[in-house]
């Protein structure tokens, strides 16, 4: 006999029905479950609580488990006892129960592997004081840095090199120095510092004599075959190197610089190889993430096993965070042949990658249901939509939206901010091709902040279940 298929019980509030019965039945076709939608006595699903549903809801048949809306506030465990069935929560937005349930394509790229070094660059360093260098180091380390390059100021000697890099290797910090000063250097050597940016024809001759790892550069980008022999020399002295043909700022021979990485990568496939990303980064003008994941790309496909970046222009202030999740991310995408599509990407900051939406006639259908004076907030079809018992108003400027329906109530002043931090958010959401869900903030990838709904706060000053003034009996109505 063929198994039989799953059988959930979706419970919900009067005002959502409709659109949960149209959801589900979408859901339940691709994943082959059996369902039944229960509306229990109460317009809004987001003011259940534990003590009221034990009052309202019967369950009369045999179920596999019970769907909850996702802004329930109760004990699940205390409801499985009581029903002898097993109480989940579902989404907080109804339209998310597709990917709640698998659907929809969307995937979880794997994060925990990455091949690309990450070598975090403390700019001036020299000039800062010891707080503030350990602070930078600590900050580079949290958003993902492998090693801590101290940055020097070409003619000002440092003579405090040493120690600075002394104090960092006992906070358990890989360094790396950045400085063609030859005091400096051996300092920096003699504290703990790994490896050197970066050695030429012009510092070749000592470089060799140090027993540090270094990084090659050329005389002049436009003329990289000098890595040849600065390698072979440094190879000879039994010193490690890996070699940089220098990325050069776009509007100055980028396109031609990345073909010599390319050139040198085809010549010396055994060659280790780093890339100083800065001169893209930190000398666009424009948001560092797709710059940073594009460059992770290049880097991945062409084995450069080490970057080097930093976080100056104001722009790029959250580089060294960008870089390692891109890197993690084109892991995934080269070793597993996959498009980096269809994922929760952290690096999706600006936009979202779809919208989701009710439709005009689910959103005439819940005007009309609407029995009470608080104010809902959609943003569809390219406009705001508000609407309460006392009218549905549409249209794209959250002033003149809210001047027309202020006008046909009386708030208080509680009310009024509220709706106007809704307001803005749903006018970012317009502008910006983002999803709006009331009561929840905007997804802005891994900048994303926690910002506690008007719902939880208000829980959170009373434990008698619905927000404050709303009774309980009124939301039954």
């Amino acid at each position: 006999m063929p198994a039989s298929r799953e059988r959930i019980l979706f419970v919900t509030g009067r005002l959502a029905a409709d659109l949960v019965e149209r959801v589900v039945r979408e859901v339940a076709a691709g994943c082959g479950f059996e369902f039944e939608v229960r509306v229990v006595g109460i317009s809004v699903a987001a003011l259940m609580h534990g003590n009221w549903l034990r009052r309202k809801l019967t369950i009369d048949g045999p179920f596999d488990r019970v769907l909850l809306p996702g802004w329930f506030q109760g004990d699940l465990a205390e409801l499985h006892r009581e029903y002898g069935v097993r109480f989940e929560l579902g989404p907080k937005d109804i339209l998310d129960l597709p990917q709640h349930f698998g659907l929809q394509g969307q995937r979880t790229a794997d994060l925990s592997r990455f091949d690309i070094e990450l070598f975090a660059e403390i700019n001036h360093a020299p000039r800062l004081s010891d707080a503030v260098l350990l602070q930078t180091a600590k900050h580079y380390r949290a958003s993902g840095a492998d090693v801590i390059d101290v940055g020097c100021v070409p003619g000002e000697r440092w003579n405090d090199v040493g120690a600075a890099v002394a104090r960092l290797r006992e906070e358990g910090f890989r360094v790396s120095i950045d400085s063609f000063d030859r005091e400096e250097v051996e300092d920096a050597v003699a504290a703990g510092a790994e490896l050197v940016l970066s050695v030429n024809s012009s510092n070749l001759a000592w470089a060799k004599d140090l027993p540090a790892e270094w990084i090659v550069i050329p005389d002049d980008p436009r003329l990289p075959d000098v890595l040849d022999g600065l390698m072979a020399e440094l190879q000879a002295a039994g010193r490690a190197a890996r070699v940089d043909p220098i990325l050069e700022p776009v509007g100055f021979g980028f396109a031609t610089s990345l073909g010599r990485y390319y050139d040198v990568r085809r010549r010396r496939p055994d060659w280790p190889m780093l890339m100083g990303i800065g001169n893209v980064t930190e000398l666009s003008e424009v948001d560092s993430a797709g710059l940073n994941f594009l460059l992770a790309a290049i880097c991945q496909e062409l084995r450069i096993g080490s970057i080097l970046t930093t976080e100056v222009a104001n722009f790029a202030r959250s580089s060294v965070r960008e870089f390692d999740l891109a890197r993690r991310l084109v892991k995934d995408a080269l070793d597993n042949r996959r498009l980096v599509k269809n994922i929760d990407s952290p690096l999706l900051t600006l936009r979202d990658p779809r919208l989701r939406t009710q439709g005009p006639e689910a959103l005439a259908a819940l005007a009309r249901q609407l029995t009470d004076p608080n104010f809902r907030v959609f943003v569809e079809q390219g406009q705001i939509h508000v609407m309460n018992r006392d009218g549905y108003w549409r249209g794209d400027d959250a002033f003149e939206l809210f001047d027309r329906f202020s006008a046909k109530t009386s708030l208080d002043a509680g009310h009024a901010f509220y709706l106007g931090f809704e307001l803005a958010k749903a006018t970012a959401a317009l502008r910006l091709g983002k999803q709006y869900a009331q009561d929840q903030p905007l997804r802005w990838g891994f900048l994303s902040w926690p910002e506690p709904s008007a719902h939880e706060r208000r829980r959170q000053q009373s434990s008698a279940g619905p927000p404050e003034g709303t009774s309980e009996d009124a939301a039954a109505d």
